[in-house]
């Protein structure tokens, strides 16, 4: 359990979910953490939680919306100056909504790419040059199962999980050459208060509760990946099973999983 001893971990959406989740368990693992949300005071409740648990090491929390790059540079400035490295990058923070492609306005396509994929890309390139200077690091881009295979009332959040694999797997090539692993999460659907956003109606989540994954299930096959080259985390198997087959017989996989498709 201490294979993240004296490592620091920085976290992006850590103020509840899978984010909250991983830094609980870096932090069983010996980390020292620094957790990124907008919501500081559920971040300092968090940070309160950990110090009085893990007294021996040291947590930070910091509020950014990652949506808007000169507040990333000026966080990330801040965390250099106070945890002094970073040795691993998990860029959770994100959100989605489902509508059709036709009811999607142009400013909520804006504001999604900007946190999902421009405050990624800010974030990683903000820990690169140290990780590169040191030549060690590991990037965790939460992607998802969108990403992969898209689905009806998820063209705008599929188009920004795809450019996040797209980049990450870029990314990935860049580094082969060095100690910096890179590696994306594709999750399927995820007990969190995402949700709350994306289907206001409920009626998803509805359709799906009996297949939803638990965030400390997920957090946990994070973590353990940590400062490891495995390059991609997949979630459910059946789920990554479906996609694959999409892939490959396209046109099969839309006639075949139409009823499934269309559960949004």
């Amino acid at each position: 359990m201490g294979n993240l001893q004296d490592k620091c971990v920085v976290i992006t959406g850590a103020s509840g979910g899978i984010g909250m989740e991983i830094a609980r368990r870096a932090a069983a693992r010996g980390a020292n953490v620094v957790l990124l949300a907008r919501s500081l005071e559920k971040l300092e409740q968090l940070k309160q939680e950990l110090s009085t648990q893990y007294t021996q090491q040291d947590f930070y929390a910091y509020k950014l919306d990652v949506g808007k790059p000169k507040d990333i540079e000026v966080v990330f400035t801040k965390i250099f100056q106070d945890a002094g490295k970073v040795d691993v990058l998990v860029n959770n923070a994100g959100f989605g909504t489902f509508k059709q492609a036709v009811d999607t306005e142009i400013q909520e396509a804006e504001a999604m790419f900007n946190v999902n994929v421009i405050g990624l890309m800010a974030c990683t390139k903000m820990v690169l040059p140290s990780m590169l200077q040191r030549n060690q690091g590991h990037i965790i881009n939460i992607a998802s199962q969108a990403g992969k295979m898209a689905t009806p009332k998820s063209s705008l959040y599929s188009a920004t999980k795809f450019a996040v694999l797209g980049y990450s797997n870029a990314l990935r090539m860049e580094m082969m050459d060095t100690n910096i692993h890179v590696t994306t999460v594709n999750p399927g659907p995820i007990e969190t208060n995402f949700f709350e956003i994306a289907d206001e109606t409920g009626s998803y989540v509805k359709n799906i509760a009996k297949f939803m994954l638990k965030p400390g299930d997920v957090a946990e096959i994070i973590v353990a990946a940590m400062l490891t080259s495995k390059r991609e985390i997949n979630l459910p198997g059946y789920m990554n099973a479906a996609s694959k087959f999409y892939n490959l017989f396209p046109r099969t996989a839309e006639t075949l999983g139409k009823g499934a498709f269309f559960k949004k």
